[in-house]
């Protein structure tokens, strides 16, 4: 079994070490053959040799932005309902019911969106009669987080001692204040590890954000507007472009890969500031 683990672990280690030869490779010298100015440029026109990424780099920061604000809100206040406020029989129901969402495909969420949200923003909320864009893209992935958000935030509620509740019910504190003061700023590590692995999630998200987002490779605007994404602008063109378009859709991995390493980053930077911010305990 030891040698079992050490292989499991061995290939993790490998495949993760092949991906970055892949990906930097390839990227990099194309970014560097085309110039940085070129590359986060703003115009993605492949018949011109413009290459530029920018308006997908920004489409993408909003959508996780939007996505992450809408998910978390909703996410956190729906764990803290079924930690405290919701009845007990209860639970267990409404958080396999919420667990199963992360299981639907997501081509499901996307053709929900289109059919569903895309149509309703248009009709009833669009200034412009879009209905496609930031908006119903963000709606769509905040959905598709909601579980690990849930879930996680949850677990990290169960896991702070029943001692602080009850500690600040006998000082006098109500039920909300007591959850809300207390028992979530005790759990804010599991929290914003939730959080993290959301944003991971809407970052990378793909295929839903295809079918509701448009796809015009522009600068958004607007949040009734087509633009795409970098993940899109990637699936979008891997099985149609060759040559220098399909070397571009490599760089565009790479500038992934670096939002996704800087996100790892930050949260591990957190984890470790909160724990030398913790008190040290001493023997008297």
């Amino acid at each position: 079994m030891r040698g079992l683990f050490l292989f499991c672990a061995g290939f993790s280690v490998l495949a993760l070490g092949c991906i970055c030869v892949f990906l930097f490779a390839s990227g990099v010298p194309f970014i560097g053959k085309v110039g940085l100015g070129n590359f986060f440029g703003t115009k993605w026109h492949l018949n011109s040799e413009a290459y530029g990424i920018l308006s997908m780099i920004v489409a993408s920061l909003y959508l996780t932005a939007l996505s992450t604000i809408i998910g978390v809100a909703v996410g956190l206040l729906t764990a803290v309902s079924l930690y405290k406020f919701c009845p007990k029989n209860a639970v267990a129901p409404i958080r396999q019911l919420i667990n199963l969402l992360a299981g639907i495909p997501s081509v499901i969420y996307g053709l929900f969106g289109l059919i569903i949200i895309v149509p309703f923003l248009r009709d009833k909320i669009s200034p412009n009669g879009i209905g496609y864009g930031l908006l119903a893209a963000s709606l769509v992935v905040s959905i598709m987080i909601l579980p690990t958000i849930v879930s996680v935030s949850l677990d990290a509620l169960n896991a702070v001692p029943k001692a602080y509740y009850e500690g600040a019910l006998a000082l006098g504190a109500t039920n909300e204040q007591s959850v809300f003061r207390v028992m979530l700023p005790a759990a804010k590590s599991g929290i914003l590890a939730a959080v993290v692995l959301s944003i991971g999630r809407a970052i990378g998200e793909t295929m839903a954000v295809i079918m509701v987002i448009g796809g015009s490779p522009v600068m958004p605007k607007s949040l009734f507007q087509s633009v795409r994404t970098m993940t899109a602008n990637i699936a979008m063109g891997a099985t149609e472009l060759s040559g220098d378009a399909a070397t571009a859709l490599v760089s565009t991995g790479v500038v992934l890969f670096f939002f996704t390493l800087l996100l790892n980053m930050s949260f591990s930077l957190l984890k470790g500031g909160e724990k030398r911010g913790k008190p040290q305990k001493t023997n008297t």
